[in-house]
Protein backbone atom coordinates (compact mmCIF):
# COMPACT_ATOMS: atom_id res chain seq x y z
CA UNK A 1 0.00 0.00 0.00
CA UNK A 2 1.34 3.45 -0.88
CA UNK A 3 2.20 5.65 2.08
CA UNK A 4 0.26 8.51 0.50
CA UNK A 5 -2.98 6.60 -0.03
CA UNK A 6 -5.73 7.88 2.28
CA UNK A 7 -7.65 5.52 4.52
CA UNK A 8 -11.06 6.42 5.87
CA UNK A 9 -12.19 4.86 9.14
CA UNK A 10 -15.54 5.18 10.89
CA UNK A 11 -15.33 4.45 14.60
CA UNK A 12 -18.27 4.16 17.00
CA UNK A 13 -17.94 4.20 20.79
CA UNK A 14 -20.82 3.95 23.26
CA UNK A 15 -21.52 3.25 26.90
CA UNK A 16 -24.63 1.10 26.45
CA UNK A 17 -25.89 1.53 30.02
CA UNK A 18 -26.71 -2.15 29.97
CA UNK A 19 -27.30 -2.79 33.67
CA UNK A 20 -30.39 -4.96 33.75
CA UNK A 21 -33.01 -4.09 36.40
CA UNK A 22 -31.29 -0.72 37.00
CA UNK A 23 -31.11 0.76 33.50
CA UNK A 24 -34.44 1.44 31.84
CA UNK A 25 -35.50 -0.10 28.52
CA UNK A 26 -32.40 -2.30 28.05
CA UNK A 27 -33.98 -4.54 25.43
CA UNK A 28 -35.21 -1.61 23.35
CA UNK A 29 -31.85 0.12 23.68
CA UNK A 30 -29.95 -2.88 22.30
CA UNK A 31 -32.41 -3.21 19.44
CA UNK A 32 -31.79 0.42 18.49
CA UNK A 33 -28.02 0.05 18.85
CA UNK A 34 -28.11 -2.97 16.56
CA UNK A 35 -30.25 -1.16 13.99
CA UNK A 36 -27.98 1.90 14.00
CA UNK A 37 -24.76 -0.08 13.63
CA UNK A 38 -26.23 -2.21 10.85
CA UNK A 39 -27.27 0.92 8.98
CA UNK A 40 -24.29 3.23 9.51
CA UNK A 41 -21.52 0.78 8.49
CA UNK A 42 -18.87 1.81 10.98
CA UNK A 43 -15.60 -0.05 10.63
CA UNK A 44 -15.40 -0.65 14.37
CA UNK A 45 -17.87 -0.42 17.24
CA UNK A 46 -16.33 -0.15 20.71
CA UNK A 47 -18.97 -0.82 23.35
CA UNK A 48 -18.96 -0.52 27.12
CA UNK A 49 -21.39 -1.72 29.80
CA UNK A 50 -22.56 -4.71 27.80
CA UNK A 51 -22.88 -6.51 31.12
CA UNK A 52 -24.97 -9.42 29.88
CA UNK A 53 -23.46 -11.98 27.52
CA UNK A 54 -27.00 -12.54 26.27
CA UNK A 55 -27.04 -8.92 25.06
CA UNK A 56 -23.66 -9.40 23.40
CA UNK A 57 -24.94 -12.50 21.60
CA UNK A 58 -28.03 -10.57 20.48
CA UNK A 59 -25.82 -7.87 18.95
CA UNK A 60 -23.54 -10.49 17.43
CA UNK A 61 -26.51 -12.06 15.66
CA UNK A 62 -27.97 -8.70 14.65
CA UNK A 63 -24.64 -7.48 13.26
CA UNK A 64 -23.69 -10.76 11.62
CA UNK A 65 -23.76 -9.23 8.14
CA UNK A 66 -22.43 -5.73 8.80
CA UNK A 67 -19.84 -6.61 11.48
CA UNK A 68 -19.06 -10.32 11.15
CA UNK A 69 -16.11 -10.22 13.57
CA UNK A 70 -16.48 -9.54 17.28
CA UNK A 71 -14.97 -10.19 20.68
CA UNK A 72 -16.45 -10.09 24.19
CA UNK A 73 -14.02 -9.46 27.05
CA UNK A 74 -14.79 -11.36 30.24
CA UNK A 75 -13.49 -10.12 33.60
CA UNK A 76 -14.48 -9.89 37.24
CA UNK A 77 -17.66 -11.19 38.82
CA UNK A 78 -20.08 -9.83 36.23
CA UNK A 79 -17.68 -9.21 33.35
CA UNK A 80 -15.83 -6.19 32.02
CA UNK A 81 -18.78 -5.06 29.91
CA UNK A 82 -16.42 -4.48 26.97
CA UNK A 83 -17.14 -5.67 23.44
CA UNK A 84 -15.79 -4.97 19.96
CA UNK A 85 -17.63 -5.43 16.68
CA UNK A 86 -15.64 -5.13 13.48
CA UNK A 87 -16.09 -5.23 9.73
CA UNK A 88 -12.50 -6.45 9.55
CA UNK A 89 -11.07 -9.73 10.78
CA UNK A 90 -9.83 -9.72 14.36
CA UNK A 91 -6.41 -11.38 14.39
CA UNK A 92 -5.77 -11.26 18.13
CA UNK A 93 -7.40 -10.09 21.35
CA UNK A 94 -6.14 -9.45 24.86
CA UNK A 95 -7.52 -8.10 28.13
CA UNK A 96 -5.75 -6.29 30.96
CA UNK A 97 -7.63 -5.83 34.22
CA UNK A 98 -6.81 -2.75 36.28
CA UNK A 99 -5.21 -3.44 39.66
CA UNK A 100 -7.16 -0.75 41.52
CA UNK A 101 -10.90 -0.61 40.96
CA UNK A 102 -13.14 0.65 43.71
CA UNK A 103 -14.17 -1.06 46.94
CA UNK A 104 -16.09 -4.34 47.31
CA UNK A 105 -18.12 -2.92 50.20
CA UNK A 106 -19.52 -0.13 47.98
CA UNK A 107 -22.21 -2.45 46.69
CA UNK A 108 -24.43 0.32 45.34
CA UNK A 109 -21.62 1.52 43.04
CA UNK A 110 -20.65 -1.88 41.73
CA UNK A 111 -17.44 -0.92 39.90
CA UNK A 112 -15.37 -3.44 41.86
CA UNK A 113 -17.59 -6.32 40.75
CA UNK A 114 -17.34 -5.30 37.10
CA UNK A 115 -13.61 -5.86 36.86
CA UNK A 116 -12.83 -2.63 34.99
CA UNK A 117 -10.26 -3.28 32.28
CA UNK A 118 -8.93 -2.44 28.84
CA UNK A 119 -9.46 -4.77 25.91
CA UNK A 120 -7.28 -4.81 22.82
CA UNK A 121 -7.88 -6.28 19.37
CA UNK A 122 -5.59 -6.30 16.36
CA UNK A 123 -7.16 -5.82 12.94
CA UNK A 124 -5.83 -5.25 9.44
CA UNK A 125 -7.52 -2.39 7.60
CA UNK A 126 -6.51 -1.78 3.98
CA UNK A 127 -3.00 -2.97 4.68
CA UNK A 128 -2.69 -1.09 7.97
CA UNK A 129 -2.14 -2.96 11.22
CA UNK A 130 -4.45 -1.31 13.73
CA UNK A 131 -4.22 -1.89 17.47
CA UNK A 132 -7.65 -1.02 18.81
CA UNK A 133 -8.42 -0.52 22.50
CA UNK A 134 -11.73 -0.26 24.33
CA UNK A 135 -11.94 0.68 27.99
CA UNK A 136 -14.16 1.96 30.77
CA UNK A 137 -12.62 3.64 33.82
CA UNK A 138 -14.07 3.98 37.31
CA UNK A 139 -17.05 6.30 37.65
CA UNK A 140 -16.71 9.63 39.44
CA UNK A 141 -20.13 9.74 41.18
CA UNK A 142 -19.44 13.04 42.97
CA UNK A 143 -17.00 15.60 41.58
CA UNK A 144 -16.89 17.70 44.75
CA UNK A 145 -16.17 14.72 47.01
CA UNK A 146 -14.48 12.34 44.62
CA UNK A 147 -13.28 9.39 46.65
CA UNK A 148 -12.34 7.50 43.49
CA UNK A 149 -9.96 10.05 41.96
CA UNK A 150 -6.85 8.00 42.95
CA UNK A 151 -8.44 4.93 41.38
CA UNK A 152 -8.98 6.65 38.03
CA UNK A 153 -5.49 8.15 38.03
CA UNK A 154 -3.96 4.71 38.68
CA UNK A 155 -6.18 3.20 35.99
CA UNK A 156 -5.12 5.93 33.54
CA UNK A 157 -1.46 5.23 34.37
CA UNK A 158 -1.88 1.48 33.87
CA UNK A 159 -3.83 2.16 30.67
CA UNK A 160 -1.09 4.32 29.19
CA UNK A 161 1.56 1.76 30.12
CA UNK A 162 -0.49 -1.01 28.53
CA UNK A 163 -0.99 0.97 25.32
CA UNK A 164 2.68 1.96 25.13
CA UNK A 165 3.91 -1.60 25.58
CA UNK A 166 1.43 -3.26 23.22
CA UNK A 167 1.31 -0.82 20.32
CA UNK A 168 4.90 -0.90 19.07
CA UNK A 169 4.03 -3.02 16.02
CA UNK A 170 1.01 -0.96 14.98
CA UNK A 171 0.60 1.39 12.05
CA UNK A 172 -2.28 3.12 13.78
CA UNK A 173 -3.53 3.09 17.36
CA UNK A 174 -7.19 3.72 18.24
CA UNK A 175 -8.74 3.91 21.69
CA UNK A 176 -12.39 4.43 22.47
CA UNK A 177 -14.35 4.35 25.66
CA UNK A 178 -15.89 5.98 28.68
CA UNK A 179 -12.90 7.39 30.55
CA UNK A 180 -15.08 9.10 33.17
CA UNK A 181 -12.67 12.04 33.06
CA UNK A 182 -13.10 15.59 31.85
CA UNK A 183 -10.64 16.69 29.12
CA UNK A 184 -8.33 18.51 31.56
CA UNK A 185 -8.48 16.03 34.43
CA UNK A 186 -5.12 14.73 35.65
CA UNK A 187 -5.56 11.16 34.45
CA UNK A 188 -6.68 12.30 31.01
CA UNK A 189 -3.72 14.65 30.59
CA UNK A 190 -1.32 11.96 31.79
CA UNK A 191 -2.68 9.44 29.32
CA UNK A 192 -2.60 11.70 26.27
CA UNK A 193 0.81 13.16 27.12
CA UNK A 194 2.61 9.86 27.58
CA UNK A 195 0.94 7.96 24.72
CA UNK A 196 0.80 10.76 22.17
CA UNK A 197 -2.79 9.84 21.27
CA UNK A 198 -4.85 12.67 19.83
CA UNK A 199 -8.46 13.53 20.57
CA UNK A 200 -10.68 13.11 17.50
CA UNK A 201 -13.01 15.86 18.69
CA UNK A 202 -10.30 18.52 19.01
CA UNK A 203 -8.57 17.44 15.79
CA UNK A 204 -11.55 17.39 13.45
CA UNK A 205 -12.40 20.09 10.93
CA UNK A 206 -16.07 19.12 10.95
CA UNK A 207 -18.15 18.23 13.99
CA UNK A 208 -21.94 17.92 14.03
CA UNK A 209 -22.48 16.68 17.57
CA UNK A 210 -23.46 18.44 20.78
CA UNK A 211 -22.00 21.78 21.81
CA UNK A 212 -18.48 21.44 23.23
CA UNK A 213 -18.55 17.76 22.35
CA UNK A 214 -20.40 16.77 25.51
CA UNK A 215 -21.26 13.08 25.72
CA UNK A 216 -23.22 12.93 28.99
CA UNK A 217 -25.97 15.26 27.89
CA UNK A 218 -28.20 17.26 30.21
CA UNK A 219 -31.14 17.02 27.79
CA UNK A 220 -31.04 13.22 27.85
CA UNK A 221 -34.17 12.16 29.80
CA UNK A 222 -32.24 9.26 31.33
CA UNK A 223 -29.56 11.56 32.78
CA UNK A 224 -29.72 12.54 36.45
CA UNK A 225 -29.21 16.29 36.12
CA UNK A 226 -28.06 16.55 39.75
CA UNK A 227 -24.96 14.58 38.78
CA UNK A 228 -24.05 17.18 36.15
CA UNK A 229 -24.01 20.23 38.42
CA UNK A 230 -22.49 22.75 37.86
CA UNK A 231 -22.22 21.76 34.17
CA UNK A 232 -25.56 22.85 32.74
CA UNK A 233 -25.07 21.51 29.20
CA UNK A 234 -23.43 18.25 30.21
CA UNK A 235 -19.91 16.88 30.37
CA UNK A 236 -17.48 15.18 28.01
CA UNK A 237 -16.21 11.93 29.46
CA UNK A 238 -16.32 9.64 26.40
CA UNK A 239 -13.52 9.73 23.83
CA UNK A 240 -12.12 8.34 20.62
CA UNK A 241 -8.36 8.87 20.55
CA UNK A 242 -5.89 7.96 17.83
CA UNK A 243 -2.26 8.02 16.80
CA UNK A 244 -0.81 7.35 13.36
CA UNK A 245 2.59 5.70 13.57
CA UNK A 246 3.03 4.91 9.88
CA UNK A 247 1.34 6.27 6.77
CA UNK A 248 -1.42 8.86 7.05
CA UNK A 249 -5.12 8.73 7.84
CA UNK A 250 -6.47 12.14 6.84
CA UNK A 251 -10.09 11.26 7.62
CA UNK A 252 -11.27 9.66 10.82
CA UNK A 253 -14.84 9.83 12.05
Amino acid sequence: MSSGQPVKLRIFSLNCWGVHYLSQHCAQRYEMIGELLSREEHDLALLQEVWSEKDYLFLKKTLGSSHPHSHYFKSGVIGSGLAVFSRHKIHDAFLYRFSLNGYPYMLHHGDWFGGKAVGMVIVNISGLTAHVYVTHLHAEYCREKDGYLPHRVVQAWELLQFVRHTSSGADVVILGGDLNMHPQDLGNRLFRTYTGLRDCYTNTDKFDGCDEGVTLIADNPFTDKKELLPFDKGIRIDYILFKVIKWTLPWMK
